[in-house]
């Protein structure tokens, strides 16, 4: 099923038809008195920049793809309010693959063959990203995700596929491990879902931990459409200082709940991706053992007395409370420490587009290229998240990253760490493969 989602027409009022208007104005739009009119008009009487949004309607990453589908609304809304991409407007068509490899493939070709697309955009999944890359490399269409998994910057993939909206597993944990060891123990057991993801967790993070003197003593890896999880926690070894968690998928809050009534009072230290509470409200019942426990976030859920001016535009404009919930039902609590990835990842293709001077399809090699050569990204509206570096060569963004601890029922932010903490050796350089 395919949803397009066009920018709106703007409709004459009291009258005045844009015809009207435009000869009105007469030299005073010209002149530059009203650019924004300009672009506006601009934008309206030219063809789309069409991006194919590859969302996780249905499946395992439903709760995610819920909310990457606002978020891309929204960013698509605030661009196109402001002129559009080279003075087009962003038209965002959107196909559910189902958050299943074979179907993220044959969406990618639909983008490509079907659609007219100008873009592939938004898959989050890493077993989807893997299986739809390939294609977007044969297809040779710029296929930017949103997903975390290291399978990007490891040189997995291919030039035409990139990650410049979010930072990967491997940088994450890099940065988390020596705050984990100094202030939690070192003594990990570690429990992750069965696939790509989760095996990224388990080996850069047990090489994390054997940097500083710690060890991973337990790994236990669980089906990602798991159901019920008290078979699991047995497992866990005695001596574990840490119990490091991360989760995915509709039996999070299941999950979560087990372990609390596993342990009851009794616990080990729990420091937790909040993969395993995205979506969930944290004050649901059962959750109270989570009092002190930490998580890692990608972006603060809740807003902190440090919170910038961009983080509260940002939350504005996708329609987030304070509190990290939908401000039309506090129930719709969003997966906010991953979706702003969607948000910055469309002004990074905004940018690319304007440097490269985009026109169509026959420029998509200029725009991988005007890309690759993006460096500092500022904290601003168009990355509320913080400010990042770019690396062209393995087509990975680096920032900054958060723990929090939850007390009081809020997570509060603890620790931020330096860019730079995340930093690694890279591991491939895309701009020498050809285009």
């Amino acid at each position: 099923m395919v949803e397009s989602v066009r920018p709106k027409r703007k409709q004459p009022v009291s009258g005045v038809t844009r015809r009207k208007a435009l000869v009105g104005l007469g030299g005073a739009a010209v002149s530059g008195v009203l650019p924004g009119f300009v672009r506006y008009a601009q934008a309206q009487s030219s063809a789309p920049i069409k991006i194919g949004f590859q969302v996780h309607r249905t499946g395992i990453g439903a709760s995610y793809g819920r909310w990457y589908d606002r978020t891309t609304k929204a960013a698509a809304l605030l661009i196109n309010e402001s002129g559009g991409i080279n003075g087009r407007p962003v038209e965002i068509i959107a196909e559910d693959d189902g958050t299943d490899p074979k179907r993220g493939a044959e969406v990618v070709e639909k983008f490509a063959t079907q659609h007219g697309a100008d873009v592939a955009f938004g898959t989050l999944f890493s077993h989807v990203v893997i299986g739809s890359a390939p294609r977007a490399g044969e297809l040779k269409i710029p296929y930017f995700v949103v997903s975390e998994g290291h399978h990007v910057a490891s040189g997995m993939l291919n030039r035409y596929t990139l990650q410049p909206g979010i930072t990967d597993v491997k940088s994450q944990v890099q940065s988390m491990a020596p705050w984990v060891a100094a202030n939690l123990g070192k003594k990990v057991t570690m429990i992750y879902p069965d696939f790509a993801f989760g095996h990224d967790h388990r080996d850069y993070f047990s090489a994390a931990m054997a940097a500083q003197g710690g060890e991973v003593i337990g790994k236990i890896a669980i089906p990602p459409t798991e159901s019920s999880f008290f078979k699991y926690f047995p497992k866990i070894p005695r001596g574990t200082d840490v119990l490091y968690h991360v989760m995915v998928g509709p039996g999070v809050l299941t999950f979560v709940k087990e372990m609390g009534e596993f342990f009851g009072s009794k616990r080990p230290e729990i420091f937790g991706f909040i993969d395993s509470l995205e979506a969930v409200n944290i004050n649901s019942p059962g959750l109270e053992f989570l009092e002190g426990s930490y998580f890692w976030e990608g972006n603060p859920r809740y807003a902190q007395a440090q919170s910038t001016k961009f983080d509260a535009f940002y939350r504005a404009k996708v329609g987030v409370d304070a509190t990290g919930a939908s401000v039309n039902d506090p129930k719709d609590i969003s997966t906010y420490a991953h979706m702003f990835g969607c948000w910055e990842t469309l002004h990074v293709i905004k940018q690319g587009m304007e440097s490269a001077g985009y026109r169509g399809p026959g420029d998509r090699a200029k725009l991988i290229e005007a890309v690759e050569s993006i460096t500092d990204m500022a904290a601003s509206q168009a990355h509320p998240q913080g400010a990042k570096l770019f690396n062209g060569k393995t087509h990975q963004v680096f920032g900054h990253q958060y723990i929090s601890q939850v007390g009081g029922g809020k997570l509060n932010v603890v620790h931020r760490t330096a860019i730079e903490d995340g930093f690694y050796k890279d591991e491939v350089d895309y701009t020498s493969q050809p285009l």
